[in-house]
């Protein structure tokens, strides 16, 4: 598949983006992917000089704390999920390596089909720019929920502006709040007025944005159109005995890496199991 597709390439004198044309070469080699695929994310994170080094702990010193967060969003981007949830992914890092790791995010999302919504404080504007649809959320309220070109035009409609001098995710982190909303006011018609954050989401419900996800959202499911198991029937995706299975693996894996450990536990209980046997047959023997 792999083959044809460069062919196609070639002959449409496309040239594909070098992160995918990476990513694509990894997960085609049979037998060796998921390696392969390990190797990838590590070198996008910036964990391929520290592959072999511990994490360590309070006891035993491993990697710094920077790269402890990158490991941890490293386990979600290496495994088959179809949909992530990342909170909060950028802390501690440098804008170039968040840019790095939205932007691999968006390709794996893209070629498995799948969904990522990650949260995100103050993005740079390359990293915002990223990004397909926004959720804008203000003191428990859906401001603005969808495609990131059309978020600019709705406060606009409400009479707010971003500078140019502004990123827009800076705007639309304050758009919302009291202190910083009347800096970004530009109907010279009307006299300014603090808008509300529920205010903002009436008016989202009225946008063509909101009335368009309103209308899917009250589509009912069709169960000809889309597969059986899109709809959840179940409180939880994985059974009791799927769990225990998965918590036993996990505990044998972590036991087999630490054996030495386990063995000079053994040993140091070992000992004192057989002298209160001895005892108490000491113990008999006397009485």
């Amino acid at each position: 598949m792999l083959t044809e597709l460069s062919r196609r390439e070639k002959a449409a004198n496309i040239k594909p983006d070098p992160d995918l044309d990476v990513y694509m070469k990894a997960i085609s080699v049979g037998g060796q992917d998921t390696n392969i695929i390990t190797d990838y994310i590590l070198k996008i994170l910036g964990l391929d000089i520290c592959a072999d080094t511990m994490v360590g702990d309070d006891m035993l010193r491993g990697i710094s704390g920077g790269q402890r967060k990158r490991v941890t969003t490293g386990e979600m981007m290496v495994g088959a999920e179809r949909a992530l949830f990342m909170d909060e992914i950028s802390t501690g890092l440098d804008s170039s390596t968040t840019y790095q790791i939205v932007k691999s995010l968006g390709l794996i999302t893209n070629i498995l089909g799948g969904t990522t919504v990650i949260s995100l404080l103050q993005p740079a504007p390359e990293t915002y720019n990223l990004f397909d649809d926004i959720i804008l959320l203000s003191d428990g309220h859906i401001v603005y929920q969808g495609p990131r070109e059309h978020v600019l035009e709705f406060f606009e409609l409400m009479g707010f502006k971003c500078p140019d001098r502004k990123g827009v995710a800076d705007f639309l982190q304050e758009v919302t709040s009291r202190k910083d909303q009347p800096q970004y006011w530009a109907r010279n018609d009307r006299r300014y007025q603090y808008v509300p954050v529920k205010e903002f989401a009436r008016a989202f419900q009225a946008f063509h944005v909101g009335q368009s996800l309103s209308a899917e959202l009250s589509r009912p499911f069709d169960r000809s159109q889309c597969h059986p198991a899109s709809l959840t029937t179940k409180p939880y995706g994985a059974s009791k005995m799927e769990l225990l299975r998965a918590c036993v693996e996990r505990e044998w894996l972590l036991m087999k890496r630490n054996m030495f450990v386990y063995r000079f536990r053994a040993f140091q209980v070992k000992p004192p199991i057989s002298v209160q046997a001895y005892l108490h047959t000491y113990k008999r023997l006397v009485d």
